[in-house]
């Protein structure tokens, strides 16, 4: 069930036993009550790898049931907004995906990964873990203003004082990440306004406790490419952010630091 990484990452935080018991809520399938709540989402965030390996973080946007179930092990995304071009070119070099739907009101969210294949102009997704999490963090937003289109900002390799303003003011962004040979993934983070420091070139904050899981840190562990995205809820902005993470560990506790590679 758990890879090596996630086995690493759980034994050396002490919840390898609690780890192993929280892992039975992992299936295969999407149950009907995570298939209602996925029709009613109007954005999922997509985790995905291109040809060369580098992860990106996306948006991917539309009225209610753009993503919705086909059946228990499929899942289909027609999406009308956000960054599509980016997720088709990266599911045709490699098809891994790892998909979020997240409601901030209600502070739910799920994931489902699997493996895509492009339909016309939309997402089928073969189910291969589906789960929920726990609303820890999950900062409720009374609004959210989706990107409609995206002109997006000349690709960068550090951050502007303006972009590293927006991270430190952020209590929501999302990582993905992968296994090397195993599956794609993407999570939420979330804490206090400034919970997250930004340089040109780096990116910290540190890593709160939750399922005892450790998907994204186990993937870190073996596999230190990521991709970051953060919104910007009232103006419909994006920032994805791709780099290479350590997990630095003090006593119990943990910080991720990501060095920067690509900005846009």
């Amino acid at each position: 069930m758990y890879h090596e990484g996630e086995l690493a990452v759980q034994r050396r935080a002490g919840v390898a036993t609690d780890a192993a018991r929280v892992g039975r809520i992992i299936g295969d399938a999407v149950p009907a009550s995570f298939a209602a709540f996925l029709a009613r989402r109007e954005f999922v965030i997509a985790g995905t790898l291109d040809g060369d390996g580098a992860v990106t973080a996306s948006i991917l946007t539309g009225a209610p049931g753009f993503a919705h179930a086909t059946d228990p092990r499929n899942v289909r995304i027609a999406p009308a907004g956000g960054h599509r071009r980016r997720v088709f070119a990266d599911i045709a070099a490699d098809p891994r995906i790892g998909l979020l739907a997240i409601d901030f009101a209600a502070r739910r969210r799920i994931r489902v990964n699997g493996i895509a294949s492009r339909d016309g102009d939309a997402l089928r997704v073969a189910a291969s873990e589906v789960y929920g999490n726990c609303p820890q963090y999950i900062a409720p937003h009374d609004a959210v203003t989706l990107p409609a289109a995206l002109h997006g900002i000349a690709p960068a390799a550090s951050l502007t004082g303006e972009q590293r303003a927006w991270i430190e003011s952020a209590a929501t962004f999302f990582i993905a990440s992968a296994h090397p040979s195993g599956g794609a993934d993407v999570s939420h983070r979330g804490g206090a306004p400034g919970f997250v420091r930004a340089e040109e070139r780096r990116i910290v904050w540190p890593d709160y406790s939750g399922n005892n899981m450790f998907n994204t840190l186990g993937n870190l562990a073996v596999n230190p490419r990521c991709g970051l995205l953060f919104l910007d809820f009232e103006r419909g902005r994006t920032l994805q952010v791709g780099g290479r993470a350590s997990v630095l560990w003090d006593g119990e506790s943990r910080r991720i630091e990501v060095a920067v590679e690509t900005v846009a």
